[in-house]
């Protein structure tokens, strides 16, 4: 069994600000301007990670006003979070059952 990660999303999740960003939504929902607090990161280039977040279909907005909220996909990250279980799962059973390949 070819047991695989989503690459794109782990480069997604791999920037710090957006882990970060990832973070901090995960425990509740945000507005840019709670991010720019909490993140101390600047207005453009919080913007362009949440662009990016989005994108990737990890965070969605809701608007308010004139502000724009963010929320954290939980289904996305669980996703992954079962990607990298399986492949864990393949790893341990790789290794009880002694598999290796031979070489020439």
């Amino acid at each position: 069994m070819m047991t695989s990660v989503d690459t794109d999303l782990i480069r997604v999740l791999a920037d710090p600000l957006r882990l970060r960003i990832v973070t901090l939504l995960a425990h509740e929902t945000l507005c840019s301007t709670h991010l720019i607090e909490e993140t101390g990161g600047k207005q453009t280039n919080l913007s362009n990670h949440l662009k990016v977040l989005r994108e990737a279909g990890v965070v969605e907005t809701e608007p308010c006003g004139r502000f724009t909220y963010y929320r954290l996909k939980p289904d996305v990250i669980a996703s992954l979070a079962g990607q990298f279980a399986d492949l864990a799962e393949t790893a341990r059973v790789t290794a009880e059952n002694n598999v290796k390949r031979s070489c020439p």
